[in-house]
């Protein structure tokens, strides 16, 4: 059994306590750079106040507790205490408040210096709600923010993210000097809600995370001929809307032979009048995947049958990506402890794919083997006031997590 000083419950009340400090009736409300992100991260250098940690904030605004230990090879734990606004009371902070319980119960175990040194991190806008780009302070971390795409990011008040990063004392010219925190990692975990049903519908309270889907991100534009809608007879209308309206049942075809997730998520038309026939039809189209390989075969597909039915409705289709990234693998060894530790726990461990984006895919990117847990929600809903997850899984999975800190510790001192 872990040892006594972990304590579950107290993650579990820390967490009702941060929800009353920095949310509303409508949700959490911690979005980064604001003043209820500040608040959070006060009420957190509070926490650490008890512990025998450096506490520091790097050069892109990322929280870092540094607890040494023998050896410099640093295990480090990571979350985001940030959310959307209107969020859920555990998307991110889940993480930070159940690694600060590990943290505890590591030093109280080893009287303030374990085998190796343990990191506890809370990154900088994870969620991108503000600007708009997602990953800003762990993407800084491992080198590969887009310092010009970044640059040019404002807010919906038009102020950009540099100006409001000097506000918190960060140069925005300087935020890839924190690459220099991860010199000694050894392994990265992280822990987090699903925030999808998967679990649920198992009735698995907990999962090992094999990595996190690649994104292909694309801007279909279906051209056809404006025509009265009235006049215009069935079998000569050049219609852009019929042809991008194929796609919606053919996506999911495509992943029915590959697997992974796509998705339109919005489809707009000119003239845009109900007494004209579509002349334009822009739709997005979101494919992911955690294999490469099926992830190209999904896009050509996609591209294959735009151009088909495009051919087939005398209209034309131009692509342009939105966006793109690749899949992240996470570590084999690390994903094996993981699911030891679930199996520890509960009765049962489950794997399971990514579809959103984390940090811990940023850390993994940057060449640290990196593995995420995963502990169920309720309603397979996150960003939303309804998130929730049973108190009792909470505690299982703060549990959990901690096995896996043990035995990560244990494997990068070997």
């Amino acid at each position: 059994m872990p040892p006594a000083a972990l304590d579950p419950q107290r993650t579990l009340a820390e967490l009702k306590e941060l929800r009353r400090l920095t949310g509303d009736e409508l949700g959490a409300q911690r979005v980064a750079f604001t003043r209820p992100w500040n608040v959070a991260r006060a009420w957190f250098r509070e926490k650490l106040q008890a512990l025998p940690v450096e506490v520091h904030a790097d050069a892109a605004g990322n929280l870092w507790a540094t607890l040494r230990g023998e050896s410099a090879r640093e295990l480090v734990i990571g979350g985001h205490l940030d959310s959307v606004p209107n969020g859920g009371w555990l998307d991110g902070c889940l993480n930070v408040l159940a690694g600060l319980e590990v943290l505890r119960r590591i030093s109280a175990q080893h009287a303030g210096r374990p085998p190796v040194t343990v990191r506890l991190v809370d990154w900088a806008d994870e969620e991108g709600a503000r600007f708009g780009k997602s990953l800003f302070g762990s993407s800084a971390c491992s080198g590969n923010l887009d310092m010009e795409e970044a640059r040019r990011l404002k807010d919906r008040d038009g102020l950009g993210l540099p100006a409001v990063l000097r506000e918190i004392g960060v140069d925005f010219e300087r935020v890839k000097d924190s690459g220099r925190e991860l010199a000694r990692a050894a392994a990265y975990l992280e822990l987090h809600i699903e925030q999808g049903p998967v679990l649920l519908d198992l009735g698995l309270p907990l999962g090992a995370v094999l990595g996190t889907f690649g994104v292909e991100r694309h801007e279909l534009t279906f051209h056809g001929q404006a025509a009265h809608s009235g006049s215009t007879p069935m079998n000569r209308r050049k219609d852009a809307f019929l042809a991008a309206a194929r796609m919606a049942e053919e996506i999911y075809r495509i992943t029915d032979r590959h697997g992974g997730v796509c998705t339109i998520g919005s489809c707009t038309t000119r003239p845009g009048i109900v007494t004209s026939v579509v002349e334009e039809c822009r739709i997005t189209l979101d494919q992911r995947h955690l294999d490469a390989a099926a992830l190209a075969r999904m896009l050509a597909e996609a591209r294959e049958a735009s151009e088909r039915f495009a051919r087939e409705g005398g209209v034309r289709v131009a692509w342009s990506r939105i966006w793109r990234i690749a899949p992240m693998p996470f570590h084999p060894e690390l994903i094996e402890l993981c699911d030891q530790a679930i199996a520890e726990t509960v009765p049962r461990s489950h794997r399971l794919p990514s579809g959103p984006l984390h940090d811990a895919a940023e850390v993994a990117r940057a060449g640290v083997p990196t593995v995420m847990m995963f502990v169920q929600s309720l309603h397979g809903i996150s960003h939303n006031r309804i998130e929730d997850t049973r108190e009792e899984h909470l505690e299982l999975c703060v549990r959990a997590f901690d096995r896996l800190a043990d035995k990560a510790m244990r494997w990068i001192a070997r």
